[in-house]
């Protein structure tokens, strides 16, 4: 490997030996962009690689808040500011218990990729908390939300930097943060998140722009093998709302999808996914996916009791792993493969572990990088912020239509690059290669900042 990026990996490897995830992403990044690094002797003088990988700013506060027996909690909250190099810091906000330093960096360095590709102006964070919402009162929620809002509201603004929701932030979250922002600064600044809801200056086609955005982004990698979603078998971990989306994305295509899962297990229906039931089930009664089985009972369910989810273990032609990082190893990877799988789309970010993506690409499989497949969730957002700005709203068609465009120029990106530095076919290179490529450029125009 190149002398200038071992040496970067071996300080970052003993600096932060206990963030496993952050060093796992930014491995894989700097790895596939060897033959640019070379081509750009000036990036070590520059310390390009060194600036790309170390965050702007890492916010890290105390969360206490109070639940409804009286008791005083007290969570972590982060945000992490990675990058502005190209427009103000954009990116979720995940609570979770696994929340931790290493996975909001790991999250907010894929972000800047992820974000550069889109061709759209905006930087790249992360930021979240260990908090669960998981079996917690809708008041219990709220009064977390604004006690994170409450510190969160210093460090943000719709030109400095732009969350949004991930894994436990949904619409109800964003809209208890949004309404303490408002009442702590006393004006509506409605670029400051997105996500929000319809009736107080959200964006159509939100909700459903991560999970359509992953399937408009494998149609386009399907084409090039002269293929397409019609008639193809399905599966698709979790069932959030990236899942549900690219579910219904994916029916709408033709598609026969027969599976789909949680942290417990996964479902495996012959006939086709019900999707309105895990609407209902998920969206609504906030319930487990093994209630599909109480409207289904020809349906199968399999219990989770390994690192390997079961749902992997499935024949199926496209794989979309949708519920979060490292969920599809190595072993899944071999399943899927002598299974015959045709194509591996990431839906959520960074759920194939390094070894199993290897694997995809040297048995020929097509990989859809999340930091491209993924990416039409930031990239409405991104069009959210703008009719904010404005103060005018496209129609739900206006907004698809944008997006698909932004998907396929990302793909074609990712295509174009991949073919340019020798490695035509992998688009997890290309996809890392073309947004390094601006992300250098603008770090060198802006000089060493």
């Amino acid at each position: 490997m190149n002398e200038y990026i071992t040496r970067v990996l071996n300080q970052l490897e003993k600096k932060y030996a206990c963030e496993p995830e952050y060093l796992q992403a930014v491995r894989e990044v700097l790895c596939s962009v060897e033959h640019l690094v070379e081509q750009h002797p000036e990036y070590e003088k520059l310390a390009i690689l060194e600036r790309m990988v170390e965050p702007e700013r890492i916010i890290s506060f105390r969360v206490p808040w109070v639940n409804d027996n009286g008791e005083v909690i007290v969570n972590r909250g982060f945000r992490v500011q990675f990058s502005s190099l190209i427009g103000p810091y954009k990116g979720g906000l995940r609570f979770h218990p696994t929340v931790n330093q290493s996975i909001m960096k790991f999250l907010g360095f894929e972000q800047i990729f992820k974000n550069a590709l889109t061709g759209l102006p905006i930087g790249g964070g992360k930021g979240g908390s260990d908090f669960d919402p998981k079996g917690k009162s809708d008041s219990e929620i709220m009064r977390f939300c604004q006690s994170f809002m409450t510190e969160l509201y210093r460090h943000i603004g719709h030109d400095v930097d732009v969350p949004a929701g991930d894994i436990g932030v949904g619409g109800r979250e964003i809209g208890y943060l949004f309404g303490q922002y408002k009442r702590i600064r006393d004006a509506y600044e409605g670029g400051v998140l997105t996500g929000k809801s319809i009736c107080y200056g959200g964006s159509l086609g939100r909700t459903e722009a991560t999970g359509f955005g992953l399937v408009f982004f494998t149609r386009e990698m399907l084409k090039t093998k002269g293929e397409s979603f019609t008639g193809k078998t399905v599966t698709i971990s979790g069932s959030g709302n990236v899942a549900i989306y690219a579910c219904q994305k994916a029916q709408e295509y033709g598609a026969n999808v027969v599976a789909m899962s949680d942290s417990n297990g996964c479902i495996y229906d012959k006939n086709g996914i019900d999707l309105s039931l895990v609407k209902q089930i998920k969206e609504v009664e906030r319930g487990r996916i093994k209630d599909y089985l109480k409207k289904h009972p020809d349906a199968e369910y399999t219990e989770r009791t390994s690192e390997d989810s079961p749902i992997w273990n499935i024949k199926t032609d496209i794989a979309l792993p949708c519920a979060t990082q490292n969920e599809l190893t190595l072993n899944s990877a071999k399943k899927l493969v002598e299974n015959g799988v045709l194509a591996v789309a990431e839906g959520a970010n960074m759920p194939c572990t390094q070894e199993a993506t290897d694997f995809f690409l040297e048995k020929g499989v097509l990989v859809g990088p999340a930091k491209a497949a993924n990416a039409g969730g930031v990239a409405t957002s991104a069009i959210e912020m703008s009719q904010n700005s404005m103060r005018y709203y496209y129609t739900f068609d206006e907004v698809i239509e944008k997006l698909d465009c932004i998907m396929v120029n990302i793909f074609n990106a990712c295509k174009c690059n991949a073919e340019k530095y020798g490695c035509a076919g992998n688009y997890v290179a290309g996809a890392n290669l073309a947004a390094f490529d601006k992300l250098a450029e603008a770090m060198k125009c802006q000089g060493i900042v």
